[in-house]
C-alpha cells in the first residue's frame, strides 16, 4: 500500500468489487458472485468446489486473496464514513474535500486526508493561533517579498505570550510547521520519496557485541528498502526489538545536493531563494518541518511498510511449507511404533493399530546414563513380535540418530520382522502431549508418553494428525514469532482447511480436531458427529448427519462433499459428488441404461460421456466434469505416494560429511533464499536458491516443497558455525566413495526457519544461528 489517492476524476469512485476485479485480474462479475456467496455463509472450499458456474472457476487461491481484501477495503467502507461524518459535524466538509476521501483507496491516504481534522493535544501550532499568530504565517507564506522581522512588529503582544520579535516568528513559523506536515498529497509524496530513496540501516548498541553476536552481520549494515529481502528485513527489526541494533532509515544525498524530501516541501508550497526578504525564513521552516514532523512520520511510515511487506513475504512461505507439510505422503493403515527419543528420561515408545488406536506403550533406556541397549532391544522386539509392528517411526530430535541406529540393530538381528524404519520431525509434539485435546484423547496417558502415539501417528496420516497441533508449533515458517499474528493465523487456518477439504474426511474415523476443520463445521458441530457416532453406530449415509445436533442444512451444505462414509448405502457418499448432484449421477446412470454402482470406476465409459449432455441450468459443463473425473475415481487422495529417503550409514555428525559426497536427504523448510535439507546429522544443511538448479529460478518453491526427497551433493563444511552447504545442481561433484547404503528413511520433517547471516545471502548465512 502506497497510500495514494486514487484519480477522482470520474464522479464516484469504482466498487469494490471493480476494485477487487482489478487488482487480481479477474471480472467484476465473477468477484460480485463470491462476495454474494460469502454473504450467504458460504465457505472458500465449497465456492472453490462446487459453485464454478457462479465464480467463474476461481480456485481457493484466488478465493483467499479476494476475501482478505474484501475484508480490507469494507473495514476502509466503514473507517471512511467515520471520517466523513467526524469532518462534517465539524462543519468542514467541502465537496472537493469528500470527493478525495471517497476516493482514498488506502487506509494510509484515507489518514492522511483526516489528519488535519484531528481531535488532537494543544500543539505548539495551537498556542500560536491562540495568541492570534496565524495572520503572520499566512502573510509570510503567501508573499516571500516580505520581511519577517518588519511583518512580526504588529503581533506582539505580552498579553497573549508574544513578547518579542523572535517569539512572533516562532509561533508563526510552528504553524506552518503543522500545515506542512498535515498537507495530505505533500504527505504521500515525501513518504514515496523516502520509500524509494530510502536505506534502511542498523549499527550495534554498544556494549552488546557478545550479548548479540547472532546479528554480528547487522552491526554495521544498510540496503535500500526497495531491494532489501524479507528475511533480512525481518533479521534487523528482530535484533532492534531484542535491544541488540539501533535501526535508522535515511535518504542518502550526495554532499552539495539538497535532500529530495526537502525539494518536494519547497515544490508544494512555492518556497524557494530568490533574494527575496522572506525566502532565508521560509526555508528554515520547511527544513524545521522535515526535520521535526515529516522525517520521523515518513521513517516511521516506511518502515512499518517494509514490516507489512516482509511478513507478508514470510507469512506466504510459512503458509506454503505448511501446505506441503500437510499434503504429505501418507503411509496408510500400517501398524506403526512410534520413539520420541530421549537420553537421561529414557526413550518413550508407542505402538498403534492401523486405525490409529494406541495398542501399548513403554520406556527404553538406551542411552546414557543407563545404556541398557540390550534390554531395550529385548523391549522394542517384544512389542513387535506382539502386535505385528511394520513401520518404526523415530523423531528427530535428541538423540534421534543413536535411537535410529538401535532401530537398525534390531532389524539386522531379527530380519524376520522385516520393520522399515523412518525419522519424522518431532516439531508439535510436546505441544499435542500437553494439549487439552491430549489430554481428552489419553486422560490415563502419561504425558511424556502422549508425544510418541503422535510421531506413530503423523507417519500413518500426516494430515490427521498435525491439524491436532498449532500450526505455529510445527515451525516451517521464517520468524513465525516476529510476523503479525493475526494475518499469520488466518493465512494458516485457510491453508488448514483448504488441505482438510482437498483430501476429504472420512466421518466414522475422524476425530474432532480434523472434523472441525471440514468446511461449515467448528469445534462444536464436530463434538457432536463424534458423540452421535459412539451412541448410534457408523453413519450409513450422509443423509443421517441432519440428525446431529446443531448439523443443520447450511451446514450440510457446506460440509456434506467433503465427509466420506465408506462402504455405505449409497456408493456417491464415498466420493466427492455433492448431495446436490446426485440426480446427475443417476440422470447419466439412466441414459446408459445401468445402475449408478456400476458406472463408478468405469473409466472406459465415462471417457466417452460429454459433460455438455448432462448439464443444465443448475449444473454447468465445469461442474459436470468434475463429476465425471470424480466418477472415475471416486475418494480419489490428493497427496503423493509415500516414498522414503536413504541416510547413509556412517554419516552421523557435521564431522562425518566432507565436501563432494552425494546424499539423499528430506527438505525440511523452504525459504525466499532458499532450502533446508535433513541429510541425517542432526542440523540441517542449506542449498542456497543459487545451488537449487542448473538453470535460473526466481523463487525455491519452483524446484522443491518441504517433505520431498532429494539428491544432494556437499558444498561447504564448517564444523565450528555448525554450518553445512548443500547443491542440488547436476554437475556438482560425486563423491569418492561407494554410493550410499542402507540408512534410514525421513518424511516430512520440519525444522524452524532460520535466518540468513551475510546480507549477500551466502549458503553459510545464519539461518541455524537466529532461533
Amino acid at each position: 500500500m502506497t497510500g495514494q489517492v486514487r484519480s477522482s476524476s470520474q464522479a464516484a469512485p469504482p466498487s469494490i468489487a471493480r476494485i477487487i476485479a482489478d487488482e487480481l485480474g479477474v471480472q467484476e462479475r465473477q468477484v460480485q458472485a463470491v462476495i454474494e456467496l460469502l454473504e450467504e455463509g458460504a465457505t472458500v472450499p465449497f465456492i472453490a468446489r462446487y459453485r464454478k458456474e457462479r465464480t467463474g472457476g476461481l480456485d481457493d487461491t484466488q478465493l483467499r486473496n479476494l476475501a482478505e481484501r474484501l475484508d480490507y477495503l469494507t473495514d476502509l467502507a466503514k473507517r471512511r464514513e467515520t471520517v466523513l461524518s467526524a469532518i462534517r459535524e465539524q462543519g468542514k466538509l467541502t465537496p472537493a474535500l469528500e470527493r478525495e476521501i471517497n476516493w482514498a483507496m488506502t487506509k494510509v491516504a484515507l489518514e492522511d486526508l483526516y489528519a488535519p481534522y484531528k481531535q488532537k493535544r494543544r500543539t505548539k501550532a495551537t498556542i500560536a493561533k491562540e495568541a492570534g499568530l496565524e495572520p503572520l504565517a499566512e502573510r509570510l507564506l503567501a508573499n516571500p517579498s516580505l520581511s519577517p522581522f518588519d511583518e512580526a512588529k504588529a503581533f506582539i503582544a505580552s498579553g497573549k505570550g508574544v513578547k518579542d520579535l523572535d517569539a512572533a516568528l516562532e509561533g508563526a513559523r510552528d504553524i506552518l510547521v503543522e500545515r506542512i506536515a498535515e498537507t495530505p498529497r505533500l504527505v504521500g509524496k515525501v513518504r514515496e520519496t523516502v520509500w524509494k530513496e530510502g536505506k534502511l540501516g542498523s549499527s550495534l548498541v554498544k556494549g552488546k557485541e557478545q550479548e548479540g553476536a547472532k546479528f554480528s552481520d547487522y552491526f554495521d549494515f544498510d540496503e535500500p528498502v526497495t531491494q532489501m529481502p524479507s528475511h533480512r528485513a525481518l533479521a534487523v527489526l528482530r535484533g532492534q526489538k531484542e535491544g541488540v541494533l539501533k535501526v535508522k532509515l535515511a535518504v542518502p544525498v550526495e554532499q552539495g545536493r539538497e535532500h529530495p524530501a526537502l525539494r518536494e516541501i519547497r515544490t508544494e508550497f512555492g518556497i524557494a531563494k530568490k533574494g527575496r526578504p522572506g525566502d532565508d525564513w521560509l526555508m528554515e521552516t520547511a527544513e524545521a518541518a522535515w526535520k521535526s514532523k515529516m522525517e520521523p512520520s515518513s521513517s516511521r511510515d516506511v518502515i512499518s511498510r517494509v514490516k507489512e511487506g516482509a511478513d507478508r513475504e514470510a507469512i506466504k512461505v510459512f503458509s506454503r511449507n505448511m501446505h506441503d507439510l500437510l499434503m504429505a505422503a501418507p503411509a496408510g493403515p500400517k501398524v506403526v511404533m512410534g520413539i520420541d527419543p530421549g537420553i537421561r528420561t529414557g526413550c518413550k515408545v508407542a505402538v498403534v493399530a492401523a486405525t490409529g488406536k494406541l495398542l501399548e506403550t513403554a520406556t527404553i533406556y538406551p542411552h546414557e546414563p543407563k545404556k541398557d541397549w540390550a534390554g531395550s532391544l529385548m523391549t522394542l522386539a517384544t512389542l513387535c513380535k506382539r502386535h505385528k509392528v511394520e513401520l518404526v517411526s523415530v523423531g528427530n530430535g535428541t538423540a534421534g540418530r543413536e535411537t535410529e541406529k538401535l532401530v537398525g540393530d534390531l532389524g539386522t538381528k531379527l530380519p524376520e520382522l522385516k520393520l522399515t524404519k523412518i525419522m519424522v520431525s518431532e516439531a508439535g509434539a510436546s505441544v499435542y502431549s500437553a494439549s487439552e485435546l491430549a489430554a481428552k484423547e489419553f486422560p490415563d496417558l502419561d504425558v511424556s508418553l502422549r508425544g510418541a502415539v503422535s510421531i506413530a501417528r503423523r507417519l500413518q496420516d500426516p494430515l490427521a494428525e498435525l491439524v491436532k497441533i498449532e500450526p505455529k508449533a510445527i515451525g516451517v515458517g521464517q520468524y513465525q514469532h516476529d510476523v503479525d499474528q493475526a494475518g499469520l493465523a488466518r493465512s494458516l487456518d485457510g491453508v488448514v482447511e483448504d488441505c482438510v477439504n482437498a483430501v476429504g474426511v472420512d466421518v466414522n474415523t475422524a476425530s474432532v480436531a480434523l472434523l472441525s476443520r471440514v468446511a461449515g463445521l467448528n469445534a462444536t458441530i464436530a463434538a457432536n458427529i463424534v458423540a452421535y457416532r459412539e451412541q448410534n453406530g457408523p453413519f450409513k449415509a450422509r443423509t443421517e448427519l441432519k440428525k446431529v445436533p446443531r448439523f443443520g442444512p447450511k451446514a450440510y451444505e457446506q460440509a456434506a462433499g467433503f465427509l466420506r462414509i465408506m462402504n455405505g448405502k449409497n456408493p456417491l457418499d464415498a466420493s466427492a459428488v455433492h448431495p446436490e448432484a446426485y440426480p446427475v449421477v443417476e440422470r447419466i446412470a439412466k441414459a446408459a441404461g445401468r445402475k449408478v454402482e456400476t458406472i463408478i470406476g468405469d473409466k472406459a465409459f465415462i471417457s466417452k460421456l460429454k459433460p455438455e449432455d448432462f448439464a443444465d441450468a443448475t449444473f454447468g459443463v465445469p461442474t459436470i466434469k468434475d463429476i465425471l473425473k470424480e466418477l472415475e475415481k471416486p475418494g480419489r487422495d490428493p497427496r503423493p505416494e509415500f516414498k522414503t529417503a536413504t541416510f547413509q550409514e556412517g554419516i552421523e555428525k557435521v564431522t562425518d560429511l566432507k565436501p563432494g559426497m552425494r546424499l539423499e536427504g528430506v527438505v525440511t523448510n523452504v525459504t525466499a533464499f532458499g532450502a533446508f535439507v535433513d541429510v541425517g546429522v542432526k542440523q540441517d544443511g542449506l542449498v542456497h536458491i543459487s545451488e537449487m538448479s542448473d538453470t535460473f529460478i526466481k523463487d525455491p518453491h519452483e524446484v522443491v516443497k518441504t517433505g520431498q526427497v532429494v539428491s544432494v551433493v556437499v558444498m561447504d563444511v564448517d564444523v565450528a558455525r555448525n554450518r553445512i552447504g548443500l547443491s542440488m545442481k547436476q554437475g556438482g561433484k560425486r563423491p569418492a566413495g561407494p554410493a550410499p547404503k542402507g540408512g534410514s528413511a525421513p518424511v516430512g520433517k520440519s525444522a524452524p526457519a532460520k535466518e540468513p547471516s551475510k546480507p549477500s545471502d551466502s549458503p553459510f548465512s545464519v539461518l541455524s544461528r537466529l532461533k
